[in-house]
């Protein structure tokens, strides 16, 4: 029997994703107490989440090289157990340099996850149903999101930053779960079978194959794929680091220093409406590119994601509810990266579609990973309101890019 059936594929790489967000985002509710038992500003606090994004640019290449060299399960099963460890480093951090590095491991992890997991369910769906499995997955994210602060509410006012960090070495027992029950794709194991079993794994030969392989990349047949995807993701990803991981600051953050000026539990609870809305952005997608075509429906959800992202900042200043607009901000401003998945995965061929997505989506991530720094140290000097309105923008150059992506692949070699 083939264990990698494809709800079971589905559940794997859902879990990863959502615990991937909830090892990440426990940092960003920790960020006060952080600040003020190693004594630095928002502006380091930022630089330590840029270092984090750099660092899952890179593992995401790594693991996503290695996840057509080796399996796309083996790998997710490594990615999670490489940031559940890191996450539980974090709590024994003595210093700011220590915390620097132990979440730049973190990253590590994170950056391998995704392309191994979306990977996994791309090849184990037919293509009727691929964008609703890869919605469905991608709203793991959300739910991770809340679950963090959900905890950090109950956690961080008793027992602290540390403990919370504790609590983020749990995914490591989701491993054992994904080892027993999901196998690999057997479209992939077709492939390994004919192509990869007999290729270098180690020494130069290994390294002069993956070099290869990334090359690839940029053959004529995918290279306008290849250059105007990673723009693409450059841009939807700035807005998002740059808006979304400041969002908790900000809501708590005094009004004098040029946040919201709730309280911690009001934070959290916002927090927790706008996730909520992400959630069903990211559920939703599936059935909205099937209705207008992920193009039109990826462009349609940016687009709107930059025109409401000023309207929240100003309703939160002047102390209104954002009981309507907060939910609204999360599911479009959340919702696309749902397509794009299913986008890149039409692009290229099984061979090279893990390391594809893998170098798309990190070396956006990459690129994009100085917004957080950017906007941590912009926000410690003029206040939140301009920066967080600034990184939206990159929301309208994504979607200006989506329109010059190509058709789907038409060689399967």
């Amino acid at each position: 029997m083939n264990r990698g059936r494809p709800h079971l594929t589905l559940a794997a790489a859902t879990l990863g994703w959502g615990l991937d967000a909830f090892d990440f985002t426990l940092f960003l509710f920790a960020i006060p107490q952080l600040t003020d038992s190693f004594h630095f500003g928002t502006g380091f606090a930022g630089f330590i989440l840029t270092c984090t994004l750099v660092c899952s640019a890179l593992g995401g290449l790594v693991f996503g090289v290695l996840a057509d060299k080796h399996g796309r399960a083996k790998m997710l099963n490594l990615t999670i157990l490489v940031y559940s460890v890191a996450s539980l480093g974090s709590a024994t951090a003595q210093d700011q340099w220590q915390l620097l590095v132990w979440r730049c491991l973190l990253g590590l992890g994170m950056g391998g996850e995704w392309a191994t997991g979306a990977t996994l369910v791309a090849e184990t769906w037919p293509p009727e149903k691929r964008n609703k499995a890869l919605a469905l997955m991608q709203s793991g994210w959300a739910l991770g999101f809340i679950a963090s602060a959900l905890l950090s509410q109950h956690v961080l006012p008793e027992w602290g930053w540390r403990t919370l960090f504790c609590f983020g070495a749990l995914p490591a027992l989701v491993t054992f779960w994904i080892r027993a029950r999901i196998d690999e794709p057997d479209e992939w194991k077709a492939h390994h079978s004919r192509h990869i079993a007999h290729q270098p794994t180690h020494g130069l030969a290994f390294f002069d194959s993956v070099t290869r392989q990334i090359a690839d990349l940029f053959d004529p047949r995918w290279r306008r794929a290849f250059i105007v995807a990673t723009v693409m993701v450059a841009c939807v990803m700035f807005g998002v680091w740059g808006f979304f991981t400041w969002l908790p600051s900000f809501l708590a953050t005094p009004v004098e220093r040029g946040g919201a000026g709730l309280t911690f539990l009001k934070s959290v609870n916002w927090t927790i409406a706008l996730q909520t809305g992400a959630f069903i952005g990211y559920v939703s997608f599936g059935w909205v590119a099937d209705w207008l075509g992920r193009k039109r429906a990826y462009a349609f959800y940016v687009l709107v994601a930059a025109a409401l992202a000023p309207v929240y900042v100003s309703v939160a200043k002047s102390g209104g509810n954002l009981i309507l607009i907060g939910p609204l901000v999360g599911l479009f401003g959340h919702g696309h990266f749902s397509g794009l998945s299913p986008m890149l995965s039409d692009l290229f061929p099984v061979r090279i579609r893990a390391t594809a997505q893998s170098v798309i989506y990190n070396t956006g991530r990459g690129v994009s990973a100085s917004a957080p720094w950017l906007i941590g140290a912009m926000a410690e000097r003029h206040g939140f309101t301009a920066p967080l309105v600034t990184a939206s923008g990159f929301f309208v150059a994504a979607a200006v890019a989506v329109y010059f992506l190509p058709a789907r692949v038409t060689s399967p070699n």
